[in-house]
This record gives C-alpha cells, structure tokens and sequence, in this order.
C-alpha cells in the first residue's frame, strides 16, 4: 500500500514528506522532475502534474492514501477538482486534502472560495478524506527579515482584528498524521476536519511587540496599506487575490476558537507552536549569520 504525496517540492510538501519519514513504507512524491527530486530517503519521486491528468493517473496506479495540495496557480481549482475525480476513480481508500482556515467564510477571496468548492466537492462524492483548513502560515514572514533588521517595520498587513497564524512543520506533522491514520485502517474511514491554527489570535501590533522582544530592538507594525502590497506582487490575479485576503483579515480577522486548538493539540499530541517561539529562532539564527 502506497501514499502519493502532491506539492512535494514546496515548503508544505516537503514538510509532510519529513514527518512521513519512519512511519510508513511505501511513500511516493509527485513532481515534474523526478531526477532532480532532493526528498528524505525512502520517497520514490514520479513524475507527474497535477495539470496534466494523465500524468496524475498513472501516479496514482497502485496508490491507496493520497495528499492532495493543489498549487497557488489561475487554474487551482481546475487541478484540485480533476485530481479528486482522478483519484476517485483510482479508487484510493483515504484523500487528505490541504484547504484553509475560513474558506467557508471569506467568499469573495478566489483561492478560499476555490477551496470551498472542493470541500464540497469532496462531501457530494461521500469520499473519505480529511479537510486540513490552514491559516496564513507563520514561515511566510521569514520574507520579511530585511525591513525587520534595516528599518524595524514588520509588514505584513494583517490589521487589528487578530488571526491565528499556524506553523508550516505542525501543518506538515497533523496530514501526516492523517496519512498514516487512513493509510493503515483495514477500511476507509468518515471525513474529519481540523483547522490548523496558533495557538494566539495575534494583530499586527501584536507581532511587531513580538519582533521588538526577539531582536531586542524597537519594531513598529507597518500598517494597513493595502495598495502598495498589491502593487509588489506579481503576476496581477494573484496580487488581487492576496490583497483580498488581507482586506478580510482586517475587516474579520481570522482567529481561532478554542475548540479548534483543542482538537489541533489533541491530533499533535502536543500544543501547537506559537508566533512568539518562531520569531525567537529566526531571530537567533539571523544573529548568527
């Protein structure tokens, strides 16, 4: 029995494929250059994309346990549908299926509502699978680093109503987790859904507070600008896309419950990390070059 591991080069993907390492047998990671494929020993690299069915098809022949992550692309939703079906076909017994955090919710933001619509895409077909809702992932601030250091600003445009920013190796602990769950079952299993979240609700004054502690320096919150983040990003749908994504975050914030982090911390066995922890460590490894 095999699990098929989708985004496997990515910063999620090779998460998962780390935290799969000594706990199954059988792992395969999809990528289109399977000769360039630098995963932990015992991954055997396929190729395959998830535009090209085909190629998806084949990858999963033989695969009973698949992770689905559909990449940031124009045509998400197109890939993340068809491999559903592809995989439905294929008559996997488990789909752990990467969403995120309020896609329910955020209706007008078009890769939350693209994932929306797989998720119930997912429950129609009555498949067995596990809903991981991320939120706006912690690691995304190591872009950051250069205006932290030079001018003390952090600037990410998160505003004053809080979200629950996750750590990308507890996202990439909790499906394999999932993976393994369904993968060693001697018969499908019902759908799950957990939110992956931090454990704080934190604003952007908030985390400039945390970046003041951890560099030992004065850092200010950039504010709520929203034209100049629209303005750095390329290409241009997914500049809109992001810009509406932190419009929401400002307007609704996006913070966990409680119930959400006891479920989190239950699937871990452990609580999941927090902003404050990783801002220490990047810190700390910025110091030392």
């Amino acid at each position: 029995m095999t699990i098929l591991v989708t985004g496997s080069t990515g910063t999620i993907g090779s998460q998962v494929l780390t935290h799969l390492q000594g706990r199954v047998a059988d792992v395969r990671a999809l990528t289109r250059s399977p000769e360039k494929a630098r995963g932990p020993s015992g991954v055997t690299p396929v190729r395959g994309d998830l535009a090209d069915v085909d190629s998806v098809r084949a990858a999963l022949e033989g695969v009973s346990t698949l992770f689905l992550l559909a990449p940031n692309v124009a045509d998400e939703l197109t890939q993340a549908m068809l491999a559903v079906e592809v995989a439905r076909q294929a008559g996997v017994k488990g789909i752990v299926y990467l969403s995120v955090f309020k896609t329910d919710a955020y209706a007008d933001v078009p890769h939350f509502a693209g994932k929306h619509t797989v998720e119930r895409m997912i429950e129609d077909l009555d498949l067995p699978a596990t809903i991981l809702r991320p939120a706006y992932f912690i690691q995304n601030d190591l872009s950051l680093k250069e205006p932290l250091l030079n001018s003390g600003v952090y600037g990410s445009p998160i505003g004053s109503k809080g979200i629950s920013m996750v750590d990308t190796r507890d996202i990439g602990e909790a499906a394999a987790i999932e993976l393994v769950r369904r993968e060693q079952a001697p018969a499908p299993l019902g759908r799950e859904a957990y939110a992956l979240v931090g454990p704080d609700g934190l604003t952007g004054e908030d985390v400039a507070a945390i970046w003041s502690e951890a560099l030992g320096r004065a850092v200010r919150y950039g504010g709520d600008d929203l034209d100049s983040l629209e303005q750095r990003l390329k290409p241009a749908w997914y500049a809109l896309d992001l810009r509406l994504m932190f419009s929401r975050y400002q307007t609704d914030g996006a913070v966990a419950t409680a119930d959400d982090i006891a479920r989190l911390t239950a699937l871990l066995n452990r609580a999941p990390r927090s902003y404050r922890a990783f801002a220490r460590d990047a810190a700390n490894q910025w110091a030392a070059g």
